[in-house]
């Protein structure tokens, strides 16, 4: 859980330190939000090939790696005295998060009985949701009181402390002997219907989310300082979803993917046709908050239960296609902002989550009986 905490802070740090890295190393802010596209297209591109290349390496060898690989890469970006120094920090940071989001679903769940796989997911994701709630925003008033350069030095110390306990205490085996290291029950049908889900939904809610700052005021009318309490409020709707979703996803995984990509929907639509009025605005923006953390977390749960192969592959195409995702909406957003305006994004990220729930409900049918099968009766994925 500090793992997914300190990866998920460091992937998101820039976007509070924008400004103070700007001048510092007198690049414009464009280049500066390249930390954070190069980082998303970074994981995206790498996941499932590291997967490939790791999947004989016992997970704690593994595991460890990476965290080495997050301590030096954040001291490197710490002391880095040059853009282009930081953006390679950057990209040795997102390789080892590439993999991690591979690895580390079947090592945690595989220390524990099949029926509570749901609720470890769920709290793997409350401590990466954690990341935009507490510690993108410490990060960033860390950089405004004293230097950007501790605020991405934090993530070294914290990496250090999960590297040291994970060495020390995660039992060593063949990635193939351990319990999670194959899906539950394999269904090649339903593994293309959840990652064709899982990308439509992040394409959909970046192109929406990433401009939110400017619709809130510019469509809402909310002043700058009450847009900044909007957003720590969305942080944390979508951290009561991971919770309240996580509790329920071992009973209900189906209906729980399928809940949060209408939610979103739902959501974003109201945002474009309803988000002029402040209070409507307000509650179809924590509708988005709180369906955006169960959306990713509820297509994990799903690979270790429908994974045709292993586990750590379907997890790495799972994460890479949702990285993938991220980046075409923050592009779409971009082009409809600049051709119809900022409430275009919600209308068109709204459409495309939209997309996800015809693939999620055009891909019900009827049970089959499976082989084997670890969950209850409404635990089938």
């Amino acid at each position: 859980m500090l793992a997914a905490f300190t990866f998920n802070t460091a992937e998101n740090l820039p976007v509070g330190l924008l400004e103070l890295i700007s001048a510092s190393l007198r690049v414009s802010l464009s280049a500066v939000g390249l930390l954070v596209t190069g980082y998303g297209v970074t994981v995206a591109v790498a996941s499932v090939p590291l997967a490939h290349v790791t999947r004989d390496v016992p997970r704690r060898h593994v595991l460890t790696g990476l965290l080495a690989a997050l301590v030096v890469s954040s001291l490197i970006a710490a002391l880095a005295t040059s853009y282009w120094l930081l953006l390679v920090a950057r990209l040795l940071t997102a390789l080892a998060q590439a993999l991690f989001w591979a690895v580390m679903g079947p090592v945690a769940v595989g220390l524990f009985p099949p029926a509570a796989r749901g609720r470890v997911v769920g709290a793997l994701s409350v401590a990466g949701s954690l990341a935009l709630v507490l510690g993108l925003p410490a990060g960033a008033w860390l950089g405004r009181h004293g230097d950007w350069r501790v605020s991405v030095a934090v993530p070294a110390a914290l990496g250090l402390v999960s590297l040291v306990t994970i060495a020390v205490l995660l039992p060593t085996s063949r990635p193939r002997e351990e319990r999670a290291a194959f899906g539950t029950g394999p269904d090649a049908r339903r593994f293309g219907i959840v990652l064709a889900a899982g990308a439509l939904s992040a394409t959909g809610a970046f192109t929406g989310y990433t401009y939110i700052v400017k619709f809130l005021g510019d469509v809402s009318g909310f002043p700058p300082g009450t847009v900044g309490v909007l957003l720590v409020a969305f942080g944390v709707a979508c951290l009561a979803g991971v919770g309240i979703t996580g509790s329920l996803l071992d009973r209900f995984p189906r209906s729980a993917l399928t809940t949060a990509v209408v939610v979103q929907t739902v959501g974003m639509l109201g945002l474009y046709a309803a988000g002029a009025h402040r209070a409507a605005a307000v509650v179809f923006l924590m509708l988005v908050g709180g369906a955006l953390g169960p959306v990713f977390m509820t297509t994990q749960h799903a690979m270790l239960h429908c994974a045709p192969g292993r586990t750590d592959i379907a997890l790495a195409a799972n994460s890479g296609l949702y990285n993938a995702g991220i980046a075409a909406g923050a592009a779409l957003g971009g082009l409809v902002l600049s051709l119809v305006g900022v409430r275009g994004t919600l209308l068109a990220g709204g459409l495309v989550t939209l997309g996800a729930c015809a693939v999620l409900l055009g891909g019900r049918s009827p049970a089959r009986p499976r082989r084997r099968s670890t969950t209850p009766e409404n635990g089938a994925p």
